[in-house]
């Protein structure tokens, strides 16, 4: 009896510590999962249109309200982005940018989290240009490069974006700004670098949607400052969404000036 009572708690000694080894595995297992890196998508969005961009006004730090087609175009973003979960919501401190980052939240069916303005991702600074005529300002870097030009306004900027890189061509609009206000290429470079992280800073532990509303202008060096190479001229038209990923401290470009929110309406 006695020798039955000994092999039966040795017996029940080696299935305590199995146990216990197997429950340290999986708790070792689930803490190492817990510590890897979560992936968090990011929903880069160009405000909707609005009143000058309609009348081909510069519109930098100068702002102006939505059109009626502006605000429409903010709803559709938000009805096609009504079933993701945003864990942070960010925008620039410009009106328009951030009346679109409302009016895409207003339509989403999940709880949605507080607007978070950030300097960082406001448009570039024109300088004089300013609230002037697109083709005045795009004129005088033209003129510039000692170059002959077309005369029409589109093909003028197509000009501009043939001949000059991002960084060439907001330079030069810094350099024969007649206030000598306008902000260069590095100036808005560094203030995008550390909007980046900041926005980023609550949510890559678990990971999850970010929603960004900023302006066609800063978009393309914002995406060169994150990933240099990835931006090779696209288009960034009102509304339109560049999606990206975070993850173990490298971005990947999904997509760039994507439409398809905003032209189902069509």
């Amino acid at each position: 009896m006695k020798k039955k009572l000994v092999g039966l708690l040795s017996l029940m000694s080696i299935l305590l510590v199995a146990a216990g080894t197997v429950t340290s595995g999986v708790s070792e297992a689930a803490a190492k999962e817990a510590k890897q890196p979560k992936e968090t998508t990011i929903y880069l969005v160009r405000h909707g249109k609005t009143w000058f961009n309609t009348q081909n006004q510069v519109q930098g730090f100068c702002d102006s309200l939505l059109t009626e087609e502006g605000e429409a175009q903010a709803k559709l973003v938000g009805e096609g982005l009504k079933e993701v979960k945003f864990r942070a919501a960010y925008s620039g401190d410009l009106g328009r940018q951030r009346k679109t980052a409302q009016l895409i939240l207003e339509q989403n069916n999940k709880k949605t989290p507080q607007i978070i303005e950030n300097k960082g991702f406001r448009e570039k600074n024109f300088g004089g240009f300013e609230g002037q005529s697109n083709d005045d300002m795009n004129l005088a870097v033209a003129k510039s490069l000692n170059l002959d030009y077309p005369e029409g306004s589109d093909e003028l900027w197509d000009f501009l974006k043939e001949q000059l890189t991002e960084e060439e061509l907001a330079n030069k609009v810094a350099e024969v700004d007649p206030t000598k206000t306008a902000e260069t290429y590095d100036q808005m470079k560094q203030r995008v670098e550390k909007a980046m992280p900041q926005a980023l800073k609550k949510v890559t532990k678990k990971g999850g949607n970010v929603l960004i509303v900023s302006s066609g202008g800063i978009i393309p060096i914002l995406l060169e400052s994150i990933a240099p190479g990835s931006y090779q001229g696209e288009k960034i038209a009102n509304c339109s969404v560049t999606t990206l990923t975070y993850k173990d401290g490298k971005y990947t470009i999904d997509t760039i000036g994507d439409t398809s929110f905003v032209d189902q309406k069509e």
